[in-house]
């Protein structure tokens, strides 16, 4: 190689005593190789301070470095959260991440999707509850001959193009809990109509009730939107109820956090007065006073493995696609005082 001359993949090769295949598995992190290999290889690229050029990558590929975020999810916590997932993964890789906020009750969603896509030549898209809910908008993906992960509440797809938790169940176990604590007049705040997530959620707190010999009561039940608003609403409903719950669940932590807003404002204290228990564990729920007893609900976990399948597809059958949600006990909740 001249002085001064930058060093190419072929140098790399050559030096290595490897083939230029073996190199672009080195470079794209492929999981095919021996690790000797790699270091090898890894080795003299640090050595002669070899770049790979991603311009004439993508032109051979007819793809960028990109991954696309597409959602339409009034939780920002959730979104942010799936983005910090997204970046655990793709951070030092040539990859980057593009999001794209749509509004799933356009006429023309298909079509913005599709010209997303296509304008920004995407190595892959993860699509994100509930537009990963419809078949349409994924088979759209699959004829753009673009990777693709959905994100979900149950399973959508095959392991290879999905990762979903358990919310039914852990929702159910969550209201077992509050019965165990001597709770049996439990409100409920549904999540909003249309999302897979919400009637997943909405069913585990039903069959946590039936488990118990209990049914929910319509005074002590509402539906919002993901959203504080909502929750607040949603609050003073079952607060002006003739018999208020004892305690409550919300389908989300920011719907509790304006359910423990709507209670304060009536002068009653939370937990002493009524418990409430969300779900996510977003930031919101650790920060709120009382500290918000919560549903985890492994949101980084998900997407840092979605985009693991999204960057490394050969290899995305080995990754978990199914991840359990687990309750996480704070100061929100407590046995019924009767």
């Amino acid at each position: 190689m001249a002085e001064g001359q930058k060093p190419t993949i072929n140098d790399v090769a050559r030096i290595s005593g490897v083939s230029k295949k073996t190199v672009s598995r080195v470079i794209n992190k492929s999981p095919l190789l021996g690790e000797a290999t790699r270091k090898k290889v890894e080795a003299v690229i640090a050595e002669l301070g070899f770049v790979p050029n991603l311009q004439a990558r993508a032109l051979a590929m007819g793809r960028n470095f990109l991954i696309g975020l597409i959602h339409d999810n009034p939780n920002a916590q959730m979104v942010l959260g799936v983005q910090e997932g997204i970046l655990d993964t793709i951070r030092d890789t040539e990859f980057a991440l593009v999001v794209h906020p749509v509004n799933r009750h356009s006429p023309t969603l298909a079509d913005d999707i599709r010209r997303f896509i296509e304008q920004q030549r995407l190595y892959g898209v993860m699509l994100l509850p509930p537009l990963s809910e419809r078949d349409d908008l994924a088979e759209l993906c699959r004829d753009l001959g673009c990777t693709l992960v959905r994100m979900g509440s149950a399973r959508l797809d095959d392991d290879e193009h999905l990762v979903a938790s358990n919310d039914r169940q852990a929702v159910s176990e969550a209201v077992a809990w509050l019965v165990e604590l001597g709770h049996t007049r439990i409100g409920f705040v549904a999540g909003p109509e249309g999302f897979r997530s919400a009637n997943e959620r909405e069913q585990g707190f039903l069959d946590g009730l039936a488990a118990a010999g209990l049914t929910l009561d319509p005074a002590i039940a509402a539906r919002g939107t993901y959203r504080f608003e909502s929750g607040k609403a949603a609050g003073e409903k079952l607060l002006s109820a003739a018999e208020p719950p004892t305690a409550v669940f919300s389908s989300n932590d920011e719907m509790a956090a304006g359910i423990l807003h709507a209670a304060r404002e009536r002068g009653l204290n939370v937990p002493e007065d009524m418990s409430i228990i969300g779900f996510d564990d977003t930031a919101t729920a650790a920060h709120i006073w009382p500290p918000l007893t919560t549903v985890r609900w492994p949101i980084r976990t998900m997407a840092s493995t979605a985009a693991a399948k999204l960057i490394r597809p050969a290899s995305a059958a080995s990754e978990p696609s199914f991840f359990l949600s687990d309750l996480i006990r704070r100061a929100s909740a407590v046995p019924h005082r009767s």
